[in-house]
Parts: C-alpha cells; structure tokens; sequence
C-alpha cells in the first residue's frame, strides 16, 4: 500500500507594480502567489511564503534596481520568516518569478538554510517572456535534492493557466 506523500509550497511573490504584458501595473497579489494558491488547492500540501525581512518596493523600477545589485553581488537577504523544518516532507514545490534570469535571491536564502537531503524539490516559475531560471542554482545550492520536472508560465496568462497546473501536479506526485 502507497502512503500518501506529504508536501510544502514555498514560494516568493511580488504584488504591487509588474511588468505584465509590455507594461507596468499594480497587482494586489503576485502571480506565483496565485499559482501556489492553485497547487495548495490540488494538493492541499502547507503553503510557505518566502518574504525578504526588508520587503521589496512596490514599485517596479526601484525593484529591479535592488534585485539587479542583488544578483550581481551575490547578496542573500535576511527572511521575515525561518525555513520551516523540512524533516516531515517528501515533496518541496518551490514558486518564484524571473529576475535577472535567477530567483529572487532571497529564494536563495531558503534554499541555503535547509537540509535538502533526500528531497525533491519541483520548481514553478513566472516571467513575462524571459523564461525558466534558476534551476542551476537550486542544483548549486541544494546538494542531496532530486529537481523534478519544472513548470514555466506567462505571469500574464496565469489565470488561464488551471489544466496546465492540473496536468503539471499530477505528473509530479
């Protein structure tokens, strides 16, 4: 008899000002944070928001310019919250969106705080035309994980997006 595995959604989002579609506008919630809302309902696996101790701006430009410095100085910010202890879980559904063709890199904090050990992690990630990032890193940063296969979807298109989610959770558990 199969048991049934037990499972976290951790994700990074940004609200407020996005680039969607050629332009910048307000979202009262970010689009990972939808599709991690999406996988929580199909799954009913606990959901982890991943948030920086020094919240990102609202505002677009102003978050691109820090997360740019970020990147490009290997800076890992502080969490608001400690990584949950991951003894308890198989399967890790891990959300961020592409900035600078990586996670936000206070996703790389998570990663780098947690025993990954036997783990699988399935990463899902949104970008507005730029595509799938930071697979390297997670392999990089999370020695002892099994990355399974991945989900990339348009920000803009993630309310279309139910029986590509559907098709992709299934397929991973």
């Amino acid at each position: 008899m199969e048991t049934e595995k037990k499972g976290l959604i951790a994700y990074f989002s940004q609200s407020g000002e996005n680039y969607v579609n050629g332009k910048i506008i307000s979202l009262p919630i970010g689009n990972t944070e939808i599709i991690a809302g999406k996988i929580n309902e199909l799954t009913g696996f606990d959901l982890f928001k991943i948030e920086s101790l020094d919240p990102y701006p609202s505002d677009y430009k102003e978050t691109t310019r820090i997360a740019k410095i970020e990147h490009n100085e290997d800076i890992y910010p502080k969490m608001k919250t400690a990584a949950p202890d991951l003894s308890g879980y198989e399967i890790i559904y891990l959300g961020y969106p592409n900035w600078w063709s990586c996670f936000p890199m206070v996703v790389g904090t998570f990663l780098r705080d947690v025993d990954w050990n036997g783990k699988t992690i399935v990463p899902f990630c949104t970008h507005e035309g730029s595509g799938m990032c930071g697979l390297p890193e997670i392999a990089e940063l999370c020695p002892g994980v099994t990355i399974a296969p991945e989900l990339l979807i348009k920000g803009s298109k993630v309310s279309e997006a139910d029986e590509l989610i559907r098709n992709w959770v299934k397929s991973n558990n």
